[in-house]
């Protein structure tokens, strides 16, 4: 940068990485609501009631096992619809291209890397919680992986003792006292809550500004890194829309969600890094 004009440079590049910075934010929160609009019927009213609620079996003076605060349980389920048709028809073929393609030692690259990169949420939420031995071990995980993994495709970390100590926002809020709020199905992303859909947006924030989309000045790589991303999380996920068997799934979701959510929350009370 030439001395006789740093400011017009400087501001140059705020501005570029600025932009950057929210790419990912515009692109998440867009699909968000063009899913969310997806999930209304067509017709007006409101959306079409369940053939089959647990509740309606419950006896009463029996307590409800799958009871769970859902104060927006119209819109989840029409959110609940929209996620099978949109996982089943356009989700999931992507991904199982991306499969076909793909060997499976090249796929486990790949996911090694965005676990790598995504150790900046789990060291802030490290520090958030005051947990200062897990911090040190993801630290030493990023270091070690980015530099002997060669930028995180391999994981010797994990081989050298040190576990990859996973944490998010919802997890840090829970951690601190607050409660779930209604549970939530989200359009695209699934099952969530109030708390942690707070704790996603926060996650999501902190990628962008301080995390790897801050470090590229790069739209490109920015969306490039989304799309793969979005892809290599369905891969990894084996749960699949209406194949549980249940005629209740809706309800079994929201219930096995908020007890795994609650016993995670627990552990981040019980321990630090092991």
């Amino acid at each position: 940068m030439e001395k006789h004009a740093p400011c017009k440079v400087s501001y140059k590049l705020r501005g570029r990485r600025g932009r950057g910075r929210t790419r990912l934010l515009v692109a998440a929160a867009g699909a968000i609501l063009i899913a969310g609009c997806s999930t209304l019927p067509v017709t007006t009213g409101p959306v079409e009631p369940p053939m089959r609620r647990y509740e309606d079996f419950v006896k009463p003076g029996q307590p409800n096992m799958l009871e769970v605060k859902d104060s927006v349980e119209g819109f989840n389920r029409g959110s609940y619809r929209f996620n099978y048709y949109f996982d089943e028809y356009l989700y999931r073929p992507v991904v199982r291209g991306y499969e076909i393609i793909m060997p499976d030692y090249l796929e486990d690259r790949v996911s090694s890397a965005i676990d790598n990169l995504n150790e900046i949420t789990n060291l802030t939420n490290n520090l958030f919680q005051f947990k200062l031995k897990a911090a040190g071990v993801t630290v030493s995980r990023f270091v070690i992986n980015s530099t002997v993994g060669v930028a995180g495709l391999w994981d010797p970390a994990t081989r050298f003792g040190l576990k990859r100590q996973t944490d998010d926002f919802g997890l840090t809020l829970g951690h601190y006292g607050t409660g779930g709020g209604s549970y939530l199905m989200l359009p695209v992303l699934g099952a969530s809550n109030v708390r942690d859909t707070t704790g996603l947006a926060a996650d999501l924030a902190t990628f962008n500004y301080i995390g790897p989309v801050a470090w590229v000045n790069d739209s490109t790589a920015t969306w490039a890194y989304t799309g793969v991303y979005a892809v290599d999380r369905r891969h990894r996920t084996p749960f699949r829309y209406r194949q549980t068997g249940s005629p209740f799934e809706y309800e079994l979701i929201r219930t096995l969600y908020t007890m795994k959510r609650d016993f995670d929350i627990e552990q981040t009370k019980v321990k630090d890094a092991k």
